[in-house]
């Protein structure tokens, strides 16, 4: 009974500290304050959803590239319902053993906050959003494997030299 009650309390905890390491955002200014810095580091950040097929395959992808290149900072945007946050994203995130930075937009109103990454984005996912300083690169598409995100990265980052 003691086992189960510590396996239990344990099992308690991990999903609890998922859930609070969890930043949800309801309105994209409350996300960009948090999320887009105007500083030197390079940002890859990930627009997605675990209803979208094409974002879930690549997403183990972009956790390759956060365990392989530290000089980076891998931020996977969860454009999941709030509603889905508990019952649906955090088991996702855990099940799939994730261990970059999860956050959760919530902001309904696309039109306003679309043209803030990118002029041009249709809304789509997955998307990509890499940025360093003033310096900023967007790719509406699938990376068809991790090679093909790593040099399209590589390529941002040796521009940016």
């Amino acid at each position: 009974m003691k086992q189960f009650l510590l396996i239990s309390f344990f099992l308690v905890f991990v999903q609890t500290s998922i859930a609070q390491e969890l930043a949800v955002y309801d309105k994209f200014d409350d996300f960009e304050k948090a999320i887009i810095k105007n500083d030197d580091k390079v940002y890859v950040v990930n627009f997605w959803a675990t209803w979208c097929a094409p974002c879930v395959k690549e997403l183990p992808y972009f956790e390759k590239l956060h365990q392989e290149n530290k000089n980076i900072t891998v931020i996977l945007v969860s454009l999941d319902s709030k509603k889905e946050i508990e019952k649906k994203l955090i088991p996702f995130i855990k099940r799939k053993k994730i261990t970059a930075q999860v956050v959760s937009l919530n902001d309904k109103d696309y039109n306003t906050w679309l043209p803030k990454i990118d002029g041009n984005w249709s809304g789509s996912i997955p998307a990509t959003f890499i940025f360093s300083g003033n310096q900023k690169l967007f790719a509406e598409r699938e990376f068809e494997n991790f090679n093909e995100l790593n040099d399209y990265v590589n390529t941002f980052i040796n521009q940016k030299k």
